[in-house]
Order: C-alpha cells, then sequence, then structure tokens
C-alpha cells in the first residue's frame, strides 16, 4: 500500500516541508518560507530582465541609418517615432507643444521607454506571476484563471485603445474652445499631453477590465449578482465617479464617453455570472488543511481524521 502524505524533515536546514500527492500521482512539495521568497526573488528578477531590456532597446535602436554615414550625429531612436505618432493620433490640428521645463524631453524620453518595454513584456510578467501563484491554487480555480487572463487581456487592450483613440484626443479637443474664450494661445506643455494621453489609456485599459473581476468573484462564490441588480443606481453612481476620475479636465461629455461602454460592459458581467449561477459553476474554496489532498482521487481532506470527502477513502 502506497505511503500516506507527510511531513519530512530537511536534514539540513531543519525547516519542514509537506509533501502531498494529487490524482495523477504527482507528487507536489510546500516549502519553507524562504522557499517561497526565493522563488519570488527569481520570478520578479525574471520580470526586471524582461522589462529593462525591450525599454533599452526602444531607446536606442535606430529607426535610420544616418549614424552609419556620420557616428557622432544624433539619430532617432524607436521611441521618437512613437512618440511622434501619438502626437499625431492624439494632437488636434492648430495645437502646439512647448517644451515648459529644460528637463521635460528627457523624462517623457525615458517614461514613454518605459511604458512601452512594460506593455511589450506584459506577457512574460502575466505568466510569471502566474506560474508563482499556480501550486496554490485548486484543480477548479485552475480552470477558471485560463478564461479570466484571456479575457483580462482582450479588454484591457480595448479599454487601451479606446482611451487613446477616443478618449484622450476628445479630451483635449473639448478644451480648444475654453483657449478661444480666454484669448490665450493654443500652446500645451509636452509632459501634461504625454501624461495624458498615457494614464487616459492605461486607466481606461484596467476600468475596461473591471466586470472580469466581478465575473470571477461570482464564479468563487465571493459576490452574488443579485447583490448588483439590487443597487443598480449606487453602482452607477460610483462608476460616474471613477469615470470622472479617469477622464480629468474632459467635462461630462467625455466622462459619458467612458461611461456608456462600462455599463454595457458590467450588465454583461451579470449575464454571465447569472449563467454560472444557474448552472451550478459557483465554487468555492474548501475550509481544511493546506496542502493535504486525497492520494485516490486528488480531492481535498478537510478534517483531520484523514477521510477525503469526495471518496471517503482513508489516507492511511
Amino acid at each position: 500500500m502506497p505511503k500516506s502524505s507527510k511531513p519530512t524533515r530537511e536534514s539540513d536546514t531543519g525547516e519542514h516541508s509537506v509533501l502531498s500527492e494529487s490524482g495523477n500521482g504527482d507528487r507536489k512539495a510546500v516549502g519553507t518560507i524562504w522557499d517561497h521568497l526565493h522563488e519570488l526573488s527569481q520570478r520578479l528578477r525574471v520580470i526586471l530582465y524582461a522589462v529593462v531590456l525591450p525599454t533599452i532597446f526602444f531607446m536606442v535602436f535606430p529607426t535610420n541609418a544616418s549614424f552609419l554615414r556620420d557616428p557622432f550625429a544624433f539619430y532617432d531612436p524607436l521611441i521618437a517615432v512613437v512618440l511622434r505618432q501619438v502626437v499625431t493620433d492624439a494632437l488636434p490640428p492648430g495645437v502646439q507643444l512647448i517644451a515648459g521645463e529644460l528637463t521635460a524631453p528627457l523624462e517623457i524620453y525615458l517614461i514613454g521607454s518605459a511604458v512601452l518595454g512594460i506593455a511589450v513584456s506584459s506577457p512574460v510578467i502575466a505568466y510569471e506571476i502566474y506560474r508563482y501563484v499556480d501550486p496554490a491554487l485548486y484543480p477548479e480555480e485552475r480552470r477558471a484563471v485560463y478564461p479570466f487572463i484571456a479575457s483580462f487581456s482582450v479588454l484591457f487592450v480595448i479599454g487601451a485603445a479606446f482611451g487613446y483613440k477616443i478618449i484622450a484626443p476628445f479630451t483635449i479637443w473639448a478644451m480648444i474652445p475654453f483657449f478661444n474664450i480666454a484669448g490665450a494661445t493654443p500652446f500645451i506643455y509636452v509632459m501634461d499631453f504625454y501624461n495624458l494621453v498615457f494614464v487616459t489609456a492605461l486607466a481606461t485599459g484596467f476600468s475596461f477590465t473591471m466586470p472580469v473581476f466581478f465575473v470571477l468573484l461570482v464564479r468563487f462564490g465571493i459576490v452574488r449578482t443579485s447583490y448588483v441588480t439590487a443597487r443598480r443606481r449606487y453602482i452607477y453612481a460610483a462608476m460616474y465617479v471613477v469615470t470622472a476620475i479617469v477622464t480629468p479636465d474632459g467635462g461630462p461629455l467625455a466622462d459619458l464617453a467612458l461611461f456608456a461602454p462600462m455599463v454595457l460592459l458590467l450588465e454583461v458581467a451579470v449575464l454571465f455570472g447569472r449563467r454560472y449561477e444557474k448552472k451550478g459553476q459557483v465554487f468555492a474554496r474548501p475550509i481544511g488543511p493546506v496542502g493535504l489532498k486525497c492520494r485516490f482521487c486528488g480531492g481535498l481532506i478537510s478534517n483531520r481524521a484523514g477521510f477525503c470527502a469526495s471518496c471517503g477513502r482513508a489516507q492511511v
């Protein structure tokens, strides 16, 4: 008869680790706090490299070959092309950018490269985070993670594109009439412009992912859809406040432009949540010893007697 899962003592450190068997016979070690910290440091190191390397690439990669003819001439790095495209897409005609401060262009150069580096390395960041938390997930939770990651990624990209292409240009365009009313020349500080575009795109992207978290909470049995349906007016009011924060200085029209799709996404999330509730696909994490699973079926052993609640077999 196979041996049951039991603690083993590390001979060299005196620390404890637990060996557990899953239903398919795989043995996983639940290490000490130092093991988890060591793994976390390794994954953070990978994330750091994944962010720094593309950031440097955007900062130094040339977009033309002029430096080959004159090595001492300043060439356009890749980030310069991206920043010019942002100006073309988001800056209304007749509006000009000014530095305002001596170091402002340098700050935009560094911040823009870092933002693009994080965006390019986001798949690596998501993978390392998932690999770190994966051993702590139960099978049903693991099955819910994949749709969550896919939905989160798609909605974030759609939201960021919506903020970049619609909300940010509309916010600047809505301010132009007030320049004429005040008799001011439409000049905008370069830091204010790029901060508006980048912050709006990121904030809108994350705002579009809120329904995904709601569906995940419903699946885990933490929140019920009835909580939203019974408090729609208060939730909508809170959402409008969020849109007003995300779209600063854009006026009520810019707020409504973001508020409408967020309401639509929330209602779609409620429909998906109700579907899970009706089909009985809502589950909650069982209460019991962490890391102890049945060696026969892989179910959680939630009692100290050592009997599996799923198959009823003893582990000894």
